[in-house]
C-alpha cells in the first residue's frame, strides 16, 4: 500500500490502518492544521520540497516479524549487504524499519525478565497508550517547527524504549532505518524513557538509495532522562545526496542525570539537526559530540543545544566538520543559561577542517548567561590540511593521498572513540568513501 500526498484524508488513513484511538488520530489531524499555518524556518538550509508528491506511508508484505528467515530473499540481502543483522549478536535487541514499517524486531529474554519494553511506536500506541500518552509530544510539540508538525501528521515507525527504575542494560539496543523508493518520506517518531536510577545505550542507523527524485528524512525524538540516570544515543547517518535530512531531537534530563548525544551526519543532500538537552534537574550533564562532512554540493547545518536550568548543571559541545567539493559545513548552536542555574557550566568546541578552495563553514552560536556564577566557554577553529604534517608523514614512505586520509580519520578521533568498535571501523570506510 501506498499513500502519496498531504491530506486530512491521507492522513486519516495512515491512522485507520495503524488501528489508532481518537487521541492519536486527533493528534496527527491537529498537527496538520498547525502545518499548514506555521512558517517555514527563517534559518538553516534553503529546501525545494513539493510536499504533494511525497510518499507519506509506504509498506511491504512483510508484517513485524522477530524470525529473520521470515523477512522476505529481497529485503534480507539488502540488510545483509549492510552489515545490520551481522551486528545484532553484540546488541541486547534490534529494531529494523523498512520504508513506513518495522519489519523485524528482536528482544532478548534478559531484557523481557527485566521488564524493559522496546518495541515499534506502532505497536506501543496499542499495547500501552496511556504511558505513551504521558510522555508523547511532550519535549517536542506538534507546533515546535514546521517539521515537527508534519511528523505529528503522519509519524510512521520509530522506537518505543522504558527502562525501569534500577536498571542496566549491558550492551546497546540498536534499531535501523532505511528507504528504498523514489519520493519517498520516513517519519519516524521515538519515543526513549529512561527511569530513574537506571542506564541506556541506543544505536541508530540510516541510509537510502540514490535515486534521482529527493526523499525526506523527518523525523522526531523525544528522551526522558531520569532521576540518577543516563542516556546515550549514538547515530550515524549515511543518507544518499538526494534526501534531505530535517530532524528534531530532543531530551529533558532530571536532577543528577546524564545524556550523550553522539552524532555522525555523512550523507545527505541537506542535513538540518541540531540534538538538545534541557537541563532540568539539579547537577544534571548534558554532552553532545558531532561530526558532518560536507561533500559533493552537500549542506550540512548541524549543531546543538543546551538549555540550563538546574543548579550545578553541565554541559559539552564537541563540534568536528569536514567540507570538501563544493561542500558546506555549517555549525549552528545555542547555550542558554537560565538565572536559576547557579553554578553551571558550559564548553563549546567547534573544528572545522576545509579540503579545498571552492567548500566552505559557517558558525553561528548563540550563548546567553543570565546567571552570574556560571561560565560559558567557547573555542573554535577553521583550517587545511597542515603541509608540514603532510610532508613528515610522506617522508616515511607515505603517500599523499593515504597521508591526507590518516590526517582526517586523526581530525575526528574524538568521535570515533564514543562508537561502538564496529561503528567505529564502518565510519573509517564511510569518510574514505566521502572523501
Amino acid at each position: 500500500m501506498e499513500i502519496q500526498g498531504l491530506s486530512k484524508k491521507n492522513i486519516e488513513k495512515i491512522s485507520q490502518i495503524k488501528e489508532e484511538n481518537s487521541y492519536f488520530q486527533n493528534y496527527r489531524l491537529q498537527s496538520y492544521e498547525i502545518f499548514k499555518e506555521i512558517e517555514e524556518p527563517k534559518f538553516g538550509v534553503q529546501y525545494d520540497i513539493d510536499f504533494d508528491k511525497i510518499i507519506y506511508y509506504k509498506s511491504n508484505e512483510d508484517k513485524v516479524s522477530n524470525d529473520w528467515n521470515k523477512i522476505s530473499c529481497a529485503i534480507k540481502n539488502e540488510f545483509q549487504s549492510l552489515g545490520v543483522i551481522a551486528s545484532e549478536k553484540k546488541m541486547d535487541g534490534l529494531g529494523v524499519q523498512y520504508e513506513s514499517e518495522m519489519i523485524y524486531h528482536n528482544m532478548l529474554e534478559e531484557l523481557e525478565k527485566k521488564k524493559v519494553i522496546f518495541t515499534s511506536i506502532d505497536d506501543a500506541i496499542k499495547k500501552y497508550p496511556e504511558l505513551v500518552k504521558k510522555y508523547f509530544g511532550k519535549i517536542v510539540s506538534n507546533n515546535d517547527n514546521k517539521f515537527a508538525a508534519l511528523n505529528g501528521c503522519v509519524f510512521s515507525g520509530g522506537s518505543f524504549i522504558y527502562i525501569p527504575p534500577y536498571t542496566t542494560l549491558d550492551r546497546p539496543l540498536q534499531s535501523y532505518f532505511r528507504i528504498n523508493s523514489r519520493n519517498m518520506g520516513q517519519f519516524e517518531r521515538s519515543l526513549i524513557i529512561v527511569d530513574h536510577d537506571s542506564k541506556l545505550h541506543y544505536i541508530e542507523g540510516c541510509t537510502a538509495p540514490e535515486y534521482s527524485e529527493s526523499s525526506l528524512h523527518a523525523a522526531v525524538v523525544e528522551i526522558f532522562v531520569g532521576k540518577n540516570s543516563t542516556c546515550r544515543y549514538s547515530t550515524v547517518q549515511n543518507w544518499s545526496n538526494n534526501v534531505y535530512n530535517l530532524v528534531t531531537k530532543r531530551a529533558l534530563v532530571e536532577e543528577n542525570g546524564v545524556m550523550e548525544w553522539i552524532d555522525g551526519n555523512i550523507g545527505s543532500y541537506k542535513t538540518m539537526k541540531y540534538p538538545a538537552c534541557i537541563l532540568k534537574g539539579d547537577n544534571a550533564s548534558g554532552t553532545c559530540i558531532t561530526i558532518s562532512v560536507a561533500g559533493n554540493n552537500q549542506e550540512q547545518d548541524t549543531g546543538a543545544r543546551m538549555i540550563h536550568i538546574g543548579k550545578n548543571t553541565k554541559s559539552k559541545i564537541i563540534s568536528n566538520s569536514i567540507a570538501k567539493n563544493s561542500g558546506n559545513a555549517t555549525y549552528r548552536g545555542k547555550v542558554e543559561i537560565k538565572e536559576s542555574a547557579d553554578n553551571s557550566e558550559s564548553l563549546v568546541k567547534c573544528d572545522t577542517l576545509i579540503l579545498d578552495e571552492i567548500s566552505k563553514s559557517d558558525t553561528y552560536p548563540i550563548n546567553i548567561n543570565m546567571n552570574k556564577t556560571s561560565n560559558i566557554i567557547h573555542e573554535a577553529t577553521v583550517s587545511k590540511i597542515d603541509e608540514n604534517n603532510l610532508m613528515y608523514l610522506m617522508t616515511r614512505g607515505i603517500s599523499k593521498e593515504r597521508a591526507e586520509e590518516l590526517i582526517i580519520l586523526g581530525f575526528i578521533d574524538k568521535f570515533k572513540q564514543e562508537l561502538p568498535l564496529e561503528y567505529a571501523v564502518e565510519l573509517n570506510q564511510l569518510i574514505k568513501r566521502v572523501l
